[in-house]
C-alpha cells in the first residue's frame, strides 16, 4: 500500500561552512563575485547566440542551452550559499529543500547528457567534417535539446516522490551547503536502501553511460586531430578540445566521487568543497572555456555593443 509522507519535521536546516572566524566576509564576497560574474557571463551568451546571425551553428545553439542550465542551477544554489557563509547557516522550509533538490537535480542531469551532445557534435565536425551540416541540422539539434529537457524532468521525479514517502522524524539539520540527495537521505528514519538502488540505477544513463560516449567521442576526435597536416589546424583543434576535456573530467570527476563512491561522514569538508566545483566554479568557468575565448563570439560582442549603447539611450 502506498505510504503518504508521514514527515515530521517542517524546516531543514543547513550549516553550511563552520567556523569560518576572518574568512567569513572575504569569503562572502568572493562567492558573491562569481555569482554576478557567472550571470553576467551567460546571459551575455544567450543574448549574443540569440541576436547574432554568425552564432547559427548547431555549436552555439549547444552553448546558449549550457549557458541556460548554468544559469539555473547557480540561481538555485549560490543564494542559498551566501546566507549560510554570512549567517552561519540557512533555514529552509521542506518543500523549499526538496525543491531546491529537484532542480538542482535536474540541471545537473540535463548537462551530463548536453556534454555528451556537444561532445558528439565536435566528433561529427572533426571526423565527418563533409557530412556536419546534415547530420547536425537544426529540426535535430532542438528535438535533442526537448528530449533531454523531457528525460531529465521526468527521471528526476522519480528519487523526488521517493524521497516524499520517506519518515523524517526529528533530524533537520544538514552539514552541507544546499539541499543534496546523500544529506537528505541520512536525516530519514526511514529505510532508505530501496531509493539508493533507484538513485544508482538512474546513474547509469544519466552518468555512466554519457561519460563512456563522451570518452569514445574524445578518442575518436585525438585520433582524427593526428591526421591532420596543418600544424595550425592541429593546434587549434587540439587546444579546443583540451580544454573541453578539462572541464568534462572536472565536472564528472567530482560527480562520480560524490555520488558513485561518496565521502565518509568524517570527510563532510571535502565532500562540500567537491559541490562547490560543479556548483559555483564550473557555471562560472564554462563559458569562458566554451563562448568566451571563441573568435566568433568576441565579433559578435563587438557588433553588438554599438546596438546595447543605441538600446540604453545613447
Amino acid at each position: 500500500m502506498y505510504t503518504k509522507n508521514q514527515t515530521l519535521v517542517s524546516e531543514i536546516v543547513l550549516l553550511g561552512f563552520q567556523n569560518l572566524h576572518n574568512f567569513k566576509v572575504p569569503l562572502f564576497f568572493l562567492f558573491l563575485l562569481i555569482y554576478i560574474m557567472t550571470l553576467w557571463e551567460n546571459i551575455l551568451i544567450m543574448v549574443l547566440v540569440a541576436s547574432s546571425r554568425n552564432l547559427q551553428s548547431p555549436m552555439y545553439f549547444f552553448l546558449q542551452q549550457l549557458s541556460q542550465s548554468d544559469l539555473l542551477e547557480s540561481s538555485n544554489i549560490v543564494p542559498i550559499l551566501l546566507q549560510t557563509v554570512i549567517h552561519d547557516g540557512a533555514t529552509l522550509s521542506f518543500g523549499g529543500c526538496l525543491t531546491q533538490f529537484y532542480f538542482f537535480s535536474v540541471t545537473e542531469a540535463f548537462e551530463c547528457l548536453l556534454l555528451t551532445v556537444m561532445s558528439y557534435d565536435r566528433y561529427v565536425a572533426i571526423c565527418n567534417p563533409l557530412y556536419y551540416s546534415s547530420i547536425m541540422s537544426h529540426k535535430f539539434c532542438t528535438k535533442l535539446m526537448f528530449l533531454s529537457w523531457a528525460l531529465v524532468f521526468v527521471i528526476e521525479l522519480i528519487p523526488m516522490n521517493l524521497i516524499r514517502t520517506l519518515q523524517f522524524c526529528d533530524r533537520n539539520t544538514i552539514n552541507h551547503f544546499f539541499c543534496d540527495f546523500f544529506p537528505l537521505v541520512e536525516l530519514s528514519c526511514s529505510d532508505t536502501f530501496l531509493l539508493q538502488i533507484v538513485a544508482f540505477l538512474l546513474s547509469v544513463p544519466i552518468i555512466f553511460m554519457p561519460f563512456i560516449l563522451i570518452t569514445g567521442s574524445y578518442i575518436c576526435i585525438a585520433n582524427a586531430i593526428r591526421n591532420i597536416t596543418s600544424n595550425i589546424g592541429r593546434q587549434k583543434a587540439f587546444s579546443t578540445c583540451s580544454s573541453h576535456l578539462a572541464v568534462v573530467s572536472i565536472f564528472y570527476g567530482t560527480l562520480i566521487a560524490i555520488y558513485v563512491v561518496p565521502p565518509k561522514k568524517e570527510s563532510q569538508t571535502i565532500s562540500k568543497i567537491l559541490s562547490l566545483l560543479y556548483t559555483v566554479l564550473i557555471p562560472f568557468v564554462n563559458p569562458i572555456i566554451y563562448g568566451l575565448r571563441s573568435k566568433h563570439i568576441k565579433d559578435a560582442f563587438k557588433m553588438w555593443k554599438p546596438h546595447a549603447h543605441l538600446l540604453r539611450g545613447g
